[in-house]
């Protein structure tokens, strides 16, 4: 495993574990599969981990992972104060402390603002006091760092960076995203100050592995390289230094070790002129197909009427990246046999998703664009009758 440091000289592995995506058996996470995967990465020199109060069920099952293993000392924990549930000061400690419990920790390494998308934001937390309370809990030990994730343009990201004395942050970053959010601009303006960046998304929801066109794949296969897609990307984030540290929602232990791999054979200067070539390449065959540029982050949900959003979206997209059937289908498995309706017709375009989108998609105006495309007459007529005949099945079955 490679390291880089911190703004206190601590070594931060490359590869970060992102614990949002742990597997679910029923309603809760598997935590024995959790553990398994979080161990191996931990015995291949990943030490940084990263979760958050809205992740369901995530605190708790790091907190109980690095308690029985025995390796909160060995380890840095970054987790994130909910700013969007913040309505005043008391709010602030309620919160932490509850994080703390779920954690089985007196101290959180990597503390963040959640999900920053302007200014505005940030002034909410300074009204109710976010400032002094900063420096109480770094005086008390009980933060050691303390940064910000952000979702929005480059200006207001670098308004937010330069009004205070942050020790990092963390930004939606990979080869699609160079010129949006926070983009590379938000990048080198972090590291012209000597802020650590850490980097989410470097995978795009995993676009940029399982979405890609047929052409873009067969130009990664037949690559001298033999690098996957995956590899690629993270290799791309590798290659800039300004990069701290790349966080991935490892779920399986083959996963864990591949990314570990890269990790370790990886850095500055991996990428020659070739390989950028190629990327660029890659990318103008992705905005050539691609509808909707959603990441699949699932701010927007859940949506009060039941609409899945996400999952629409990413039907719509693999219409298009592949083709009209396989996105149809993938439809009709993912949402429109589901027991609850999700369909976008339920939308009743209150406008809520659209303000926790970080790629400011009109949501409410793509809904309606992709259920048209997904749902020509006949697959309506179709999926209509197919529930009809779950539902009956399900309740004999009862």
């Amino acid at each position: 495993m490679q390291y880089r440091e911190d703004k206190n000289g601590e070594k931060l592995s490359i590869l970060g574990y992102g614990c949002m995506r742990f597997t679910k058996k029923g309603n809760s996470i598997d935590i024995d599969k959790a553990e398994k995967e979080i161990m191996e990465a931990y015995n291949q020199g990943v030490n940084y981990y990263d979760t958050a109060y809205i992740y369901s069920g995530s605190e708790a099952a790091l907190g109980e992972i690095v308690e029985k293993n025995n390796i909160r000392d060995k380890i840095k924990i970054a987790t994130k104060l909910p700013q969007y549930l913040i309505g005043n000061g008391k709010g602030l400690d309620k919160y932490f402390n509850e994080e703390l419990s779920r954690l089985k920790t007196d101290y959180v390494d990597y503390y963040l603002m959640h999900h920053l998308t302007d200014v505005a934001m940030w002034e909410k937390l300074k009204a109710v006091g976010i400032l002094e309370w900063i420096e109480k809990k770094k005086k008390e030990g009980s933060i050691r760092n303390i940064g910000f994730s952000y979702h929005g343009n480059s200006e207001n990201f670098i308004t937010i960076l330069e009004d205070y004395n942050w020790d990092f942050c963390q930004i939606q970053y990979n080869y699609m995203d160079e010129v949006t959010q926070a983009g590379v601009i938000g990048l080198k303006a972090a590291a012209k100050k000597g802020i650590p960046v850490v980097i989410m998304e470097p995978l795009r929801g995993g676009k940029l592995v399982n979405m890609l066109p047929e052409k873009a794949k067969k130009l990664i296969d037949n690559n001298e390289r033999g690098w996957s897609a995956a590899e690629w990307a993270f290799r791309w984030l590798y290659n800039q230094p300004e990069v701290t540290v790349v966080l991935s929602g490892m779920n399986s232990i083959e996963m864990v070790k591949e990314n570990c791999r890269v990790a370790s054979d990886s850095g500055e200067g991996n990428l020659n002129e070739s390989d950028l070539k190629l990327l660029e390449e890659i990318k103008r065959l992705i905005k050539e197909k691609e509808k909707v540029g959603c990441t699949g982050c699932r701010y927007c949900m859940p949506c009060p009427k039941g609409v899945d959003i996400p999952g629409i979206f990413a039907c719509y997209n693999t219409m298009y990246i592949e083709n009209k059937n396989s996105g149809r289908f993938q439809f009709a498995q993912t949402v429109g046999l589901t027991k609850e309706p999700a369909f976008a017709t339920q939308c009743i375009e209150c406008g809520k998703c659209e303000t926790h989108c970080p790629q400011n998609i009109p949501i409410r105006e793509k809904l309606k664009e992709a259920d048209k495309a997904l749902r020509p007459l006949p697959f309506k007529i179709g999926i209509g009758i197919a529930r009809k005949y779950m539902l009956r099945k399900a309740k004999k079955e009862k």
